[in-house]
């Protein structure tokens, strides 16, 4: 897959990531692809596929009206896209959730492989945990 239809995928998977499409956003990733989170918060660590997907059911259940993660920069060099990305959403107690991470999306067969996700891990914890 070429540099930028491995970036193009990626945007799609946030596009559906944001409309709460998990199906959808699940299809850009390989069946054992692993997702990888920064930190020492509860929800820090390595994740297989079907685990990420229970996460992000969990975390988008708390914001009744979605949640959007908006890629700012995208830079890609063979089988690897490295994505700055800002999100931002309303819990239900109407927290404003509104987070800049830095993503490396590795490729393998067309499909998403792997990623390794970093963020502002004391906002994190300051809107899910407290």
């Amino acid at each position: 897959m070429s540099i930028e239809r491995n970036k193009q995928v990626v945007a799609e998977f946030w596009r559906a990531v944001s409309s709460n499409c998990l199906d959808q956003a699940m299809g850009s990733l390989a069946d054992d692809a692993t997702w990888w989170v920064f930190g020492r918060l509860p929800l820090s660590g390595t994740y297989s596929k079907a685990e990420f997907k229970g996460l992000l059911a969990k975390l988008l259940a708390v914001f009744p009206q979605g949640i959007t993660v908006t890629p700012k920069v995208m830079t890609a060099e063979a089988d690897r896209v490295a994505v700055e990305a800002e999100s931002r959403g309303i819990d239900v107690a109407g927290k404003v959730y509104n987070n800049f991470y830095h993503f490396q999306f590795v490729f393998r067969d067309d499909k998403i492989a792997a990623v390794r996700e970093y963020m502002d891990t004391m906002h994190v914890d300051e809107t899910f945990f407290r």
